[in-house]
């Protein structure tokens, strides 16, 4: 078969999936996919290969690429090497990212970008999708690369050639011309019922009908569509389901004979830290829509470092509760202190099969669930599939075969993804569903840590470190209406109880005295969004909510910087903060104020959206746009006319995109340019540096 290099570089799995889902297909189009983490640089060499380079890039932080693709990127940016480095390279790339963000798919576009000036040419075009509308953009994307790829090895081998290895195992008859694209995808579908069919599995799923034919089509038209059933057309419909993923793990449980297990055994690209919790309060009211904590760390016995701007990891474990639910359902309870034995599978079909690198050597089951899978994970299409495959009643069999086909892409999209359904929801859903433990290990991505914006500067507060949060809060409904908090900030919650400061309007003494709970942390710095090394030069926060957070340790900088520095200059320093409440959740509203009387602040512009106007003619500004629009003329003197820098902090679907069209009218109206170059100031202004975003 001819062979192509597959490279994913992935942070959460979303690239490895799609990675591994090209890998799959391949077979069916007659080519072969040599998989490769990107990190695993001992098992490709980019500067002999020879074969076309496809790969699937996701984007991390504010645009960074993923931690696993740091080695290769710094390996790529070396400045010496030459312009044709890598002109013998043929490549097709796929980024991922989310439009909401300012670099959206910059993990991707960094490594396009350099390829190219390496000399690399694509054989295929570049593409960059959001994880919004990744059905649109991905499988597309996907189905066009196999025509892609024919046409590159017809180009580089020639045409004779090409017809003898087009020839494939499931073929009826010899060929002696070239498939072209639509029949190799007609083929396909064929592929994909045959492979790992041995028992006639997919021939039965493409005859079974869901509806029995005694029944009244009337009677189940008036039934509404939920995760756990369908409704016509979808339930009379033959399926084209995909084929079975290829189990690649064998997984045993021994007895632990004693052994101690250590939280040290958490995985991190990064060093990893135990520190205490020093304090904790609550800084809203407690009738406010959200409720957001601050957290104080010690850090004075570590080596843990940070700068304002900067954040950092920290390392959460899954809910108990949904651990002690997995345990039971799968029928493991009573074996939670077990040890997981993994190997692979000598006859596994899986391409690249390689253990999980995020689960420690030998580690127990219940350690395995708790810090190790990302339990919460959204299934995947081949998730449900193999989970079909363990699921003894034929309708909810059915089901779950409706979910991963390709006419029941609409309900996925609906019960699944856009709902946040996890393995919990399903297991509820479909009782007879028993899926083995190694099932869980091949499909669950990595719990990943959760990244925190630090709220402090350790020169105003040496050897600590703030971090403030909104305690997330959400209703599950997919099978039954259960208030599930988020995995970290849910368990942040419950870990501070006992030392919880709550509300109050005046600055905070010491906590209550309490045993300090631990937690693990893990440095994770920023480039970028850090003050201006020269501390005249002019700054615009916009911090609405838990924005504020990394500009309260700015602003502690900066007043330890004027103590240390009585005569120096200082430049002009803006915040637009927001809220709803006034008096709910007015978050540091003491701190600000001091800033604001001993200088550091030179403006605090504060907008409530949800109090009412108190005899403004304007009325008030209800949000930080708003009060952007209100200051226009400053807000254009200190970015175009005096050099000054400019922070955005927050929310990355609605606020952020709401303060850029903001800042486009701003500048547009006050210079009198055209909407599409002030769009192009601002493009400027990020390629300065100087328009700087931390959104989430």
């Amino acid at each position: 078969m001819r062979r192509f290099l597959l490279l994913y570089a992935t942070q959460r799995g979303q690239a490895k999936a799609i990675a591994e889902e090209i890998s799959e297909k391949a077979v069916t189009y007659g080519f072969s996919a040599d998989l490769h983490c990107i990190s695993e640089s001992d098992k490709y060499d980019l500067k002999t290969e020879t074969a076309p380079l496809v790969m699937v890039v996701s984007t991390t932080g504010n645009g960074d690429p993923p931690d696993t693709a740091r080695k290769f990127v710094k390996a790529i940016q070396d400045k010496t090497l030459p312009p044709d480095f890598l002109a013998h390279l043929r490549y097709g790339l796929l980024g991922l990212g989310d439009s909401e963000y300012t670099y959206f798919c910059n993990g991707g576009k960094v490594i396009d970008k350099r390829l190219q000036e390496l000399g690399a040419q694509r054989f295929y075009d570049t593409e960059q999708c959001t994880s919004v509308i990744s059905k649109l953009v991905v499988e597309p994307w996907i189905n066009g690369l196999w025509a892609a790829l024919e046409k590159h090895f017809l180009l580089n081998r020639g045409r004779g050639d090409m017809n003898e290895t087009l020839t494939m195992a499931s073929h009826a008859s010899r060929r002696t011309d070239p498939m072209t694209p639509e029949l190799l995808h007609v083929e396909s579908q064929v592929g994909l019922l045959r492979l790992d069919d041995s028992g006639g599995k997919a021939a039965e799923v493409l005859e079974q009908n869901a509806v029995n034919s005694g029944q009244s089509s009337t009677l189940i038209a008036d039934f509404e569509a939920s995760l756990t059933r369908s409704v016509p057309a979808l339930s009379q419909a033959s399926l084209n389901i995909p084929s079975l993923p290829p189990e690649y793990l064998e997984v045993h449980l021994e007895e632990a004979l004693g052994q101690e297990e250590s939280h040290a055994s958490v995985s991190s690209a990064d060093p990893v830290f135990h520190v205490p919790i020093s304090k904790a309060v609550q800084l809203t009211a407690n009738d406010a829509v959200k409720t957001t904590l601050l957290i104080e760390l010690d850090i004075s016995k570590t080596d843990f470092s940070y700068q304002p701007g900067d954040a950092f990891n920290v390392i959460c474990p899954n809910s108990d509760s949904e651990v002690q639910f997995l345990l039971q359902r799968l029928q493991l309870a009573d074996r939670r202190e077990h040890r997981v034995a993994m190997t692979i599978k000598a006859d596994t079909r899986k391409k690249g099969a390689a253990l999980p690198q995020h689960v420690p050597e030998r580690c127990s089951l219940q350690f395995l669930l708790t810090w190790c899978l990302e339990i919460r994970a959204v299934p995947k299409k081949a998730f449900l599939r193999a989970l079909a495959d363990h699921t003894g009643d034929s309708v909810e069999r059915r089901r779950l075969q409706e979910l991963c086909s390709r006419q029941g892409a609409a309900d996925y999209s609906r019960f699944v993804r856009d709902a946040s359904a996890c393995l919990s929801d399903l297991l509820r859903a479909f009782p007879s569903c028993q899926p083995p433990l190694g099932l869980l290990l091949e499909h669950l991505p990595k719990l990943q840590p959760r990244l925190y914006s630090c709220a402090s500067s350790s020169l105003f507060h040496p050897g600590k470190l703030h971090f403030i949060f909104n305690i997330v809060e959400f209703l599950s409904n997919t099978t039954e209406v259960v208030l599930r908090r988020g995995v970290c900030t849910g368990w942040l919650a419950t870990l501070v109880e006992s030392i919880l400061q709550p509300y109050t309007c005046t600055n905070h003494a010491d906590g209550k005295k309490a045993l300090a709970p631990k937690i693990f942390i893990s440095p994770r710095t920023t480039n970028s969004f850090h003050l201006p090394n020269d501390p005249s030069v002019p700054i615009i926060m916009v911090g609405p909510g838990a924005g504020v957070a990394p500009f309260i340790g700015f602003l502690q900088h900066r007043e330890k910087l004027r103590e240390r520095h009585a005569g120096g200059r200082f430049g002009a320093t803006w915040l637009f903060f927001g809220c709803r409440h006034k008096e709910r959740d007015y978050l540091f509203r003491d701190e600000l104020r001091h800033f604001l009387k001993c200088g550091v602040l030179t403006h605090l512009e504060v907008s409530f959206s949800r109090d009412a106007a108190v005899g403004e003619e304007e009325g008030p500004a209800r949000y930080v746009q708003d009060s952007l629009q209100r200051h226009s003329k400053q807000v254009v003197g200190v970015l175009l006319q005096e050099s000054g820098y400019i922070y955005v902090c927050g929310d990355a679907k609605n606020m952020a995109k709401d303060v850029h069209d903001a800042l486009v009218e701003i500048i547009s109206r006050e210079t009198g340019a055209e909407k599409l170059d002030a769009m192009k100031t601002l493009a400027t202004l990020k390629e300065e540096k100087r328009y700087l975003q931390d959104i989430w």
